[in-house]
């Protein structure tokens, strides 16, 4: 819970009053890929090291939030985001880790995570190549979906990048269908940037949460402009899907 200091902006003022007024009404959710009751909760690699990353800090940092207790708290999330994989498919179509950043693999690494009785979330983008122009799953999302779920992943965040301007609900259901099919269970975090109402289609396609905004900077401005966003999206909030003003550039689980 945030406790606010500084008053809302005069934006937020008049839209909270203006909520009274009109609420939209959530439309019926689809099963969730995962049905969770809380929003997920743990580290994301991007804000503090951008593509600087490799299986040793993913390691250092399950064992940091496990010698600090975080994991008590709820924080039990390890998230890989960009930077990962391989340039390349392998001749089999199949994503690949990084051959230096992550030469053991990544189910090595799930492994390693789940040992500590954490969970690992990964990243991939709905369009041809992620935001660093790494291999992409739009049209691969089966073979990426099964190719997750043989690794053990826990959490999938799919970005927007690169996306061909086809629909986000078209793109994003592909994804959630071919995860509900994996046969494991992967939280599906889609993070389209608020673009096209994820509060409305995201449900519908199986998703467990769904990012509401753009990206947030190391500021005070940019969490309160943030904040501000979500005045009138609290109906679409509910068990099995909750909106993240800053799941993709931020220090939280998505």
């Amino acid at each position: 819970m945030l406790i606010m200091r500084k008053p809302l902006s005069l934006a937020a003022a008049l839209l909270l009053a203006g909520a009274a007024l009109a609420i939209p009404s959530p439309a019926v959710a689809a099963t969730p890929v995962v049905p969770i009751t809380a929003p997920p909760m743990g580290w994301n690699s991007w804000n503090r090291f951008g593509c600087d990353i490799d299986e040793t800090l993913i390691r250092q940092t399950a064992d940091a939030i496990v010698a600090n207790d975080l994991d008590d708290l709820g924080y039990r999330y390890v998230n890989i985001d960009d930077c990962w994989m391989a340039s390349t498919r392998d001749a089999q179509g199949r994503l690949q880790p990084h051959p230096t950043r992550f030469p053991s693999g990544i189910k090595a690494l799930a492994d390693y995570v789940h040992a500590r009785g954490l969970k690992l979330g990964i990243y991939e983008s709905a369009g041809t190549a992620t935001c660093q122009g790494l291999p992409g799953s739009l049209d691969h999302e089966v073979i990426d979906a099964n190719t997750f779920a043989a690794w053990e992943v826990d959490l999938l965040k799919y970005d927007n990048c690169n996306n061909q301007g086809r629909p986000d609900l078209a793109r994003y259901k592909a994804m959630g269908d071919a995860l509900k099919a994996s046969g494991r269970a992967i939280v599906y975090s889609i993070c389209n940037w608020g673009l096209a109402d994820p509060w409305v289609f995201a449900p519908q396609v199986g998703g467990s949460l769904w990012r509401t905004t753009g990206d947030i900077t190391d500021t005070w401005g940019s969490v309160l402009s943030l904040l501000d966003q979500q005045v009138g999206l609290e109906p679409f909030a509910r068990n099995n899907g909750f909106n993240t003003p800053t799941c993709s550039r931020s220090a939280t689980a998505a």
